[in-house]
């Protein structure tokens, strides 16, 4: 049964959480997609060990940033202490929570502006499981320069879009206080549901779909992007995975459009798409 359907609850999660396990067979029954794959795979892996490396050089500073930010409690009293220091052991490890959180952020942003970088590459992968799975390809019948374009364009606009929202939360957590403990949360949950349209936007992308359609298509498959978002993730955390699994997720996002079909919907406006 396809994720279409089975979208509803806990059986719309578990359908979007295999999506992953679903694109990573469909590049393993077809090698010939292997060497155009190999090729993001190639700049995650310089993405990816640049953050790593970095956050690492600024560990302490990142830290400290956090640490600023809890209030400081002090014992009156030796009896104080009774509150005092758990609150200061939940302080502490509130701090490196944030600190993980934080290096989850640049992980999976390493692995977006790879994505870009690769954008071209992973169009024409998705392209050719589309071919593979249906016959044909819906395509902007821009020509090869122009599908490349038009590729890097579309993915540099939905890493703005999510650059702006991650930048709007992380001065609103360093602003305001106490929002950090709001924000960080809610980092996450933004991202889980940005990564389902980062990974299908190519297939999206081709089919004229606009950002609105795009927001109404996640509201109407909320538990399918919820689990397809938490467990692609889940897996940019886990390393050597994180730069293996790029191709596999547009994989796996190509054929939860071609799952949707029409539910999916076309950009008001926008010429219909030519197949080939």
């Amino acid at each position: 049964m396809s994720v279409a359907g089975r979208d509803g609850g806990l059986s719309g999660v578990v359908g979007g959480a295999s999506l992953l396990s679903e694109g990573m067979g469909f590049l393993r029954a077809h090698r010939a997609l292997w060497p155009l794959a190999s090729v993001p795979v190639v700049l995650a892996t310089l993405a990816v060990g640049v953050a790593a490396t970095w956050f690492w050089i600024e560990l302490a500073a990142v830290h400290g940033a956090f640490v600023e930010r809890m209030p400081e409690l002090e014992a009156g009293a030796w009896w104080t202490w009774i509150w005092v220091g758990p609150a200061r052991a939940l302080l502490f490890l509130m701090a490196w929570v944030g600190v993980f959180l934080s290096f989850a952020i640049a992980i999976v942003a390493a692995l977006l502006t790879s994505n870009l970088l690769s954008a071209p590459f992973l169009d024409l992968l998705s392209q050719r499981v589309e071919q593979i799975v249906n016959g044909h390809v819906i395509a902007s019948g821009l020509g090869s320069v122009g599908e490349a374009l038009r590729s890097f364009r579309a993915e540099l606009q939905r890493l703005f879009f999510m650059g702006s929202v991650w930048l709007g939360l992380t001065l609103a957590g360093f602003i305001l206080p106490g929002a950090h403990l709001v924000t960080g949360p809610l980092l996450i949950g933004v991202t889980i549901l940005f990564l389902p349209l980062d990974y299908a936007g190519f297939a999206l992308d081709r089919r004229g779909v606009s950002f609105a359609a795009r927001r109404r298509w996640i509201r109407t498959r909320f538990p399918t992007m919820v689990g397809f978002g938490a467990t692609a993730f889940a897996a940019c955390l886990v390393p050597v995975l994180n730069v293996l699994v790029m191709p596999s997720l547009v994989t796996a996002g190509t054929l939860l459009v071609l799952h949707a079909g029409p539910d999916v919907g076309e950009a008001e406006g926008a010429a219909a798409p030519a197949e080939r």
